[in-house]
């Protein structure tokens, strides 16, 4: 199993939560142990689920300047497995065991140009860094995608403190994200931070490439429920242990094998590491890869995957993936 030396564990109190959208609430703890919180840091959460605690990651939004209250914003979609809902069923008074800030995706402050871009609620990991770029008196643009105006948060408190630097693509009102367009107006000398669904992720990295830009200069943070096809249920086995197990929609191979016993390597749980990798050596199905630590061959390749995000599915098809009785997809794996 995984630890973290630098984490601090404490039981911080829930001072406020607020409905921002129909499916995101606002809600600010009160850490007991408070530290200053670096723009694009994020705190974990033990989340009760169905008797059980599991562990969820949330970017911070806002903090107050020495961390003594910490903003986190959560959104209840429906890929959740159980963590937003009781999230979003905290009140003030409340008690929830978090980390101290933790910093995974940090802002490099002294590029000549910087371009944010969040999609959907990937924005609460880029706010803090807009803001700290505001200060600075930094060259940037935020730009904030979303599919209807009504769901993305902050929006109005965005447009006040940033006026002409942030830009919005609002699907429903005939203004989506072209990605391409997008990156033809980024120079070599921009970095570009980013935080939203793996498809969108994935068509900004091709579109990176494509221009031979400096990869260093591309940074990003990802969700670790978001794919390209519906999750379904599936079922793994590991050979060498024993261990077969059927992995709901609501949970991930990594979380299916350890409630199995099986002894798992694992660190990020969001597909950026790697170092939950596992060896592929039999596949009944298809492979939906939802990390961003592979390059588009390996993933071609299907040999390996990151069992902290990535499935398996009947098909690539989801209606047809998902019709009642189907056969669930298999995957046999190697953890050694």
């Amino acid at each position: 199993m995984a630890s973290n030396a630098a984490e601090v564990w404490q039981d911080a109190r829930v001072v406020e939560t607020i409905p921002l959208t129909p499916r995101i609430r606002r809600i600010v703890l009160e850490p007991p142990l408070p530290i200053p919180v670096a723009p694009g840091s994020h705190v974990d959460v033990r989340v009760h689920i169905q008797h059980a605690i599991d562990r969820r990651s949330y970017s911070v939004v806002d903090a107050s300047r020495d961390g003594t209250r910490v903003a986190i914003s959560v959104f209840d979609s429906a890929a959740s497995r159980g963590g937003a809902a009781f999230m979003h069923g905290l009140e003030p008074g409340d008690h929830v065991e978090i980390t101290q800030p933790l910093l995974s995706f940090p802002l490099r402050i002294g590029a000549p140009r910087y371009l944010l871009l969040a999609g959907g609620i990937g924005i609460t990991a880029l706010a803090g860094m807009a803001t700290t770029l505001s200060a600075v008196g930094a060259d940037y643009r935020l730009v904030y995608a979303g599919r209807a105006r009504e769901g993305m948060a902050y929006l109005d408190e965005l447009s006040q403190q940033h006026g002409d630097r942030l830009e919005t693509r609002i699907s429903d009102e005939g203004s989506p994200l072209a990605v391409a367009e997008l990156v033809a107006t980024v120079d070599e000398s921009t970095e570009l931070y980013m935080c939203g669904p793996i498809r969108l992720m994935d068509a900004v990295r091709r579109a990176w490439i494509e221009r031979e830009l400096p990869l260093p200069n591309l940074r990003f943070e990802t969700f670790g429920n978001s794919g390209w096809f519906e999750a379904q249920e599936f079922v793994v086995r590991i050979p060498a242990q024993g261990i077969e197990v059927a992995v709901q929609a609501d949970q991930t191979m990594l979380e299916a094998l350890e409630a199995a016993g099986a002894d798992m390597m694992f660190d990020c749980r969001k597909g950026e590491c790697g170092l939950c990798e596992v060896r592929i050596l039999a596949l009944d199905g298809v492979i939906d890869h939802r990390d961003v630590f592979y390059s588009r061959r390996q993933q071609n390749a299907a040999t390996k995957m990151c069992c902290c995000v990535s499935r398996a599915v009947t098909s690539t098809d989801a209606a047809a993936a998902t019709v009642a009785g189907s056969r669930p997809a298999r995957v046999a794996i190697d953890v050694s």
